[in-house]
């Protein structure tokens, strides 16, 4: 393993190339983003530029370089791990939400002169903050270098670009055949009024033809574009990517491959007057500037995107098939926390690896969809931390274990988290859990009249909270994909209003907590799915039906805290835990469960 000094000096000499390549290119700022193509939240290994320049192997991060200053801007959750793979290099860690420091737009309207040049590469940069930065900087005469790629010619061990075989993914998980989600597109095309519609998202087109790959880390994407009309739709992805017969069936479809490079030749040439529309937050710069005068761009939310958020029957029945699967593995996992603890040692990474095993022991399992959180004590209190290498603790007898995980499964993407005791907690552990607890009940069982917002919805899981003098800063719930993200709306239930109705269908997260400093977190989250309740004179109502099947550790509840509804809640939801997962345990797995999931 090579030393820090060595890493080091590595990293200054690639700084002192990159500052030759700016000084060659007249270059004054140079910005690298953590992105890639398609402005993803989870990017391969050829895009992780910021991880080989800096060393920082975090998943959100922005890198500025001038000629006598270097910037790494990220978040709180990876502070700690910054310092230390930062540290004995040029780059300095910047830290936005600190006071008297500046999110990185904000630094180069503060730092740039007059005459500034600023180099970017347009292939990666997202539309939505160059337009931040140009808007912030549009009195001064600042320049824009887009085609600024110094790394490609530098970078001499630079991985593939992901190369992935496509595989169908059956009509007997997707519900819905492929050209009848192509029709539902054009259909909504038409509403719209537009003429091409242009899908940069990869997870929008996965979804439309029913298909699968492994480009992307946690996500069983392949990277690839489309370009839709109501005669025409072109797919830019590597043809060897798929196999005979699925080309065969595209084919027979209309469906017309061109090669992925060719996206932004081929918006470029269209040809028809009349209007594209297109995601912005998910578009490149190079993208945008593809785009020909003659037509209308019209910039919103894709089609697919609203389409694909509300789950068909066929989906919603795999997915409550695919919480039974998920629910086995998470049983074992945390019987086998309790029966080892003591006895076998455990750490951090060790749990997240075990959980990842027994997953994989599920049919139809894919791989995790998000990178596993087992946090101990006061790790617990940072939301987002995830162990590594450097940060990685042994979890010990007592305390409070916190563990966010999930899977990609044939059938659905699950996410869910647990918080447990080791040992007897303490009167404020309890408290906390149960207020929690209250704030994920009030949620789970919420009736509402058909076009509420989720920023309507996100009281009742901090009402309890609040009434305490508490909060978490966090939203309470995202939308869920299928098969595809994580974390994919446009649902969400958070204090922002994105002006989305919580429709029958919507798969969403209820996760309310809270975070204590340097002590421990408490975070109690289930997947809810959204469905009709019944029509009265006042309209249709809909509630949400808890999915997700793991039990919840009694130990931590204060029943004092809880009325007789609540108390009943919890009860029924341990029985149908119970009831589902039994099966598929053996004797002495049924008698442990049969402990955790008895009446309170």
């Amino acid at each position: 393993m090579a030393s820090s000094s060595t890493v080091m000096k590595d990293c200054d000499e690639k700084l002192s190339k990159l500052r030759l390549a700016m000084k060659q290119n007249t270059v004054d700022v140079a910005i690298f983003p953590q992105s890639d193509p398609h402005i993803g939240e989870y990017i391969p290994d050829h895009w992780k530029i910021i991880r080989w320049l800096t060393g920082f192997s975090g998943s959100a991060a922005t890198v500025i370089v001038t000629h006598d200053f270097a910037g790494l801007w990220t978040d709180s959750r990876y502070y700690l791990q910054a310092e230390k793979q930062l540290a004995g290099s040029e780059f300095i860690l910047m830290r936005p939400d600190t006071p008297g420091q500046s999110d990185y737009p904000e630094w180069l309207a503060a730092n740039v002169s007059n005459g500034t040049v600023i180099g970017l590469d347009a292939n990666v940069f997202p539309l939505v903050t160059y337009r931040k930065i140009a808007g912030m900087l549009n009195t001064r005469n600042i320049s824009f270098v887009t085609d600024f790629d110094p790394v490609s010619s530098v970078w001499v061990d630079r991985p593939a670009m992901p190369h992935s075989a496509v595989w169908d993914h059956p009509l007997s998980f997707a519900g819905r055949d492929r050209s009848v989600k192509i029709a539902m597109l054009r259909s909504g095309m038409q509403k719209t009024g537009v003429v091409y519609h242009f899908l940069n998202s990869p997870d929008d087109i996965m979804w439309l033809l029913n298909i699968r790959a492994g480009d992307l880390p946690y996500s069983p994407l392949s990277y690839c574009y489309a370009l839709i009309s109501d005669k025409n739709l072109l797919l830019f992805i590597e043809a060897e990517k798929l196999s005979e017969d699925l080309k065969a069936e595209f084919a027979a479809l209309g469906i017309e491959l061109r090669p992925y490079t060719e996206a932004g030749n081929a918006l470029s040439e269209a040809d028809r007057d009349g209007s594209l529309l297109m995601s912005p937050a998910s578009t490149s710069l190079s993208l945008f500037n593809s785009i020909p005068s003659h037509l209308k761009l019209i910039e919103g939310q894709s089609i697919p995107a609203r389409l694909k958020a509300v789950k068909n029957r066929t989906e919603i029945e795999n997915i409550s098939r695919t919480m039974i699967s998920d629910g086995v593995a998470l049983t074992r996992f945390f019987r086998m926390i309790e029966e080892g603890r003591g006895s076998v040692e455990m750490t951090e990474l060790s749990l997240s690896e075990k959980l990842h095993e027994l997953r994989k022991q599920q049919s139809a399992y894919l791989c995790p969809s998000f990178q596993t959180i087992v946090a101990y004590n006061e790790h617990a209190a940072l939301p987002h931390y995830v162990p590594d290498n450097d940060t990685n603790v042994r979890v010990a007898e007592t305390g409070i274990l916190l563990v966010d995980s999930g899977g990609q499964y044939m059938g659905g993407t699950t996410d869910i988290t647990r918080t447990i005791a080791l040992g007897t907690p303490s009167l404020q552990q309890k408290r906390d859990f149960t207020l929690v607890l209250k704030g994920h009940i009030a949620l789970a069982v919420a009736k509402f009249p058909a076009g509420t917002r989720g920023y309507q919805l996100d009281i009742l899981a901090r009402k309890p909270l609040w009434e305490a003098g508490l909060n978490y800063g966090h939203g309470t719930g995202h939308g869920v994909g299928y098969c595809l993200n994580v974390h994919e709306g446009p649902q969400s239930i958070s204090p922002a209003d994105n002006k989305t109705a919580i429709e029958e269908g919507m798969l969403i997260s209820n996760e309310p907590a809270i975070y204590r400093t340097g002590e421990y977190g408490i975070r109690t989250e289930n997947l809810i799915v959204c469905y009709a309740d019944e029509e009265t004179e006042s309209g249709h109502f809909l509630k949400f039906d808890t999915l997700s099947l793991c039990h919840i550790d009694k130990t931590l509840i204060d029943m004092s805290l809880l009325d007789s509804e609540e108390t009943e809640w919890i009860n029924a939801y341990h029985n149908e835990v119970y009831e589902k997962l039994s099966p598929h345990l053996n004797d002495e797995e049924c008698i442990w469960l049969r402990e955790k999931t008895a009446p309170l």
